[in-house]
């Protein structure tokens, strides 16, 4: 497992990083020179940590645009920093909205497309479009020519796009109500999804992907299949950001947040190793960066929504008792604290030694071992809680969709 973790974690966070100084580098393991090693990667750690990825979201006016900036968000449309949301264009100009844990991760409630006035060229001007790594196309209703021609133009300019259908909770009301005895949500999904495709298509847009939303109800429908998708085809040193900051609300997006964590374990554990280590009270023979490993620990909670402030918004969107939620949760439920790193860490020193002849057979991750028990300690101290909380997120997601599970549909074909 080491041996895979690290050559994964070396070729997404050193080589597009480091390039220059891999020899270098690569000599200061090998002489089990920590110090000298950590105090370069440091740089790389704070590199991925600070990473700025840029999303705008545009499409027709009134399609919801600005109610998934906040969805996707993780907040309501009344919350404080929630964008405004309205049955008009709400949005006049480009406006930023940073993720509220992680700020380098920024949503662009871009203003609506539908006037009959509207000009490509000069709506590319007015929204900068370059400053965006890609686009979501967002319409509420039929996709129109301005709208293919305002998507014709962000993929000559070489941006990723894609497209959402939302409000379909909406159609699928109404035809239940229209038809009670023979209505089939499959089958209403269907003909939006076709009808989609067609109008796209006959605009000249070849293979469009559209995915199917409803911006209250976001863990339905085809959610889950564009985070996935926006995942695959981001810039590989921008995914990690995107990874950590999307919702949790499938279980592939969780088995991707974790295998992204988990390749940089390595470079947190040498870093809080080698840059300013102290002496661990109580833990023997091992010393480093407390404060370090409590970040990443409560980096790991934030990310998979383990935070206080997030159950107790999953419970409240639910509907069910917040102390069910928490009954799924088996790890931390409070903030991480000094203490309880030091904990870990002398849990995990029970087994260092072990661990320690695991690391001395993998290429670099050896030469750490070398350097004490430190690194081994710690190293699986992080694996072990990274571990915990996978399954703890995965288990709120179950426990989350107790209700709801009898709504779930089919995935879409157009992946």
């Amino acid at each position: 497992m080491a041996s895979s973790i690290f050559q994964t974690g070396l070729s997404q966070s050193m080589t597009w990083e480091l390039s220059k100084d891999i020899m270098a580098l690569k000599k200061a393991f090998e002489a089990g020179n920590l110090p000298v090693a950590a105090a370069k990667l440091q740089a790389t750690l704070r590199s991925l940590e600070d990473v700025r990825l840029d999303i705008g979201i545009t499409g027709g006016t009134g399609s919801g645009k600005s109610t998934f900036v906040n969805a996707i968000r993780g907040l309501g449309d009344e919350e404080p920093n929630s964008a405004c949301t309205g049955v008009v264009e709400m949005t006049v100009n480009p406006t930023p909205y940073p993720h509220p844990k992680y700020p380098n991760v920024i949503f662009w409630d871009l203003p609506g497309v539908d006037a009959h006035t509207f000009q490509a060229d000069d709506y590319f001007q007015r929204v900068l479009l370059g400053r965006y790594d890609f686009i979501i196309f967002i319409t509420s209703d039929s996709f129109t020519a301005n709208h293919a021609r305002l998507a014709r133009g962000i993929l000559r300019q070489g941006k990723r796009l894609y497209f959402i259908r939302s409000k379909v909770d909406v159609d699928l009301a109404a035809s239940r109500s229209r038809r009670p005895s023979t209505f089939s949500e499959e089958r209403v999904l269907s003909q939006i999804q076709a009808d989609c495709w067609q109008r796209l298509a006959a605009e000249g847009l070849e293979n469009p992907k559209v995915y199917l939303l409803s911006m209250f109800e976001l863990g339905k429908y085809d959610f889950h299949l564009l985070e996935e998708a926006m995942v695959k085809e981001v810039d590989s040193h921008k995914r990690h950001a995107l990874l950590v900051a999307l919702p949790n609300i499938s279980m592939p997006i969780l088995e991707k947040k974790a295998a992204s964590l988990q390749q940089h374990i390595w470079l947190v554990a040498t870093v809080a190793c080698g840059v300013n280590p102290t002496p661990v009270p109580g833990v023997q023979d091992v010393a480093c960066d407390l404060y370090r490993l409590i970040r990443s620990l409560e980096g790991y909670r934030h990310s998979f929504g383990l935070d206080k402030a997030s159950l107790v918004k999953l419970a409240e969107g639910t509907g069910q008792p917040l102390h069910q939620i928490l009954a799924a949760v088996q790890g931390p439920k409070t903030k991480v604290t000094k203490a309880l790193v030091t904990d870990l860490l002398g849990q995990a020193s029970r087994d260092a030694s072990a661990f320690t002849r695991e690391l001395l057979g993998v290429p670099v991750l050896g030469a750490l071992a070398t350097c004490g028990i430190s690194f081994a300690t710690v190293y699986q101290m992080l694996r072990k809680s990274l571990d915990m909380a996978v399954k703890d997120a995965q288990s709120v997601l179950v426990q989350a969709s107790l209700d709801t599970s009898d709504h779930k549909l089919p995935e879409n074909s157009n992946q």
